[in-house]
């Protein structure tokens, strides 16, 4: 058994490949409120209506790697949340396994995102509906775009550009390994390997929070709840459970 495996691991896992869809998350809500179980991955090769994080669009050209899985969720699980952790160190960990060992560091930030060189490489997309918390990810394998607000990347770009289909199964075991320790060993391993792999503690950040305002100061490391904990000028910390984060 893998070392990262626990109690109540999914340790099968199937990937069903569709040529074209709007939203694999879309199609995987609907699949988890007809009955579907955990260990179900669904891909697409394009995706019309992507999406990230408060809404924003995820352009979907052929190439590149979007997939959707769902948890259903139990009374002895962690924070739901915190799903988004063991999304995030699954990927990261597929990821590294692709590049060159040369490649510009490669980086986990919060909430959910993973950047190369520090451009983004990817997004991660946490929905529920009932008892089920529909994951989505998508990854730049082949292209990225060029006219966003922030900066982006893609494996290509660093000299690897793995088959979005082995990309896929590649990411469902690691991520039923990782849904293994969050179900067995509890938030704190999940928590502790999302920092190790974070930009280092001290990084420089702004938040932008939901009510429009920008705060700045310094990574601390998560809480044990897998919020940011922003250190301030004055010393004082400051716990962010939702927002945008920049590096700056």
């Amino acid at each position: 058994m893998d070392q990262h495996c626990g109690k109540g691991a999914v340790l099968t896992h199937t990937v069903r490949t569709v040529a074209e869809t709007g939203s694999t998350n879309a199609d995987m809500l609907e699949l988890a409120r007809a009955g579907l179980g955990e260990g179900v991955w669904l891909r697409a090769e394009r995706q019309q209506g992507g999406r990230g994080r408060q809404g924003r669009a995820w352009v979907s050209p052929v190439g590149n790697f979007y997939g959707s899985t769902l948890v259903r969720l139990r009374d002895s699980d962690p924070a739901p949340a915190t799903l988004a952790l063991v999304a995030a160190v699954a990927l990261e960990e597929v990821v590294r396994a692709y590049l060159p060992e040369a490649t510009p560091a490669l980086a986990i930030k919060w909430p959910n995102d993973v950047l190369l060189g520090g451009a983004k490489l990817s997004g991660i997309l946490l929905e529920r509906t009932g008892d089920a918390v529909v994951i989505g990810i998508g990854v730049n394998l082949a292209q990225h775009p060029t006219d966003t607000d922030r900066l982006a990347t893609s494996l290509a770009a660093h000299g690897a550009q793995p088959d979005p289909a082995d990309f896929a199964e590649t990411l469902a075991a690691a991520f039923a390994r990782w849904l293994g320790v969050w179900r067995g060993q509890g938030i704190a391993p999940v928590r502790a390997r999302w920092i190790e792999r974070a930009h280092p503690i001290g990084t420089a950040l702004t938040a932008r929070l939901a009510d429009g305002s920008a705060l700045d100061g310094l990574f601390d490391g998560l809480d044990p709840d897998g919020a940011l904990i922003l250190r301030l000028a004055d010393g004082t910390t400051r716990a962010i459970h939702a927002g945008d984060v920049f590096l700056l």
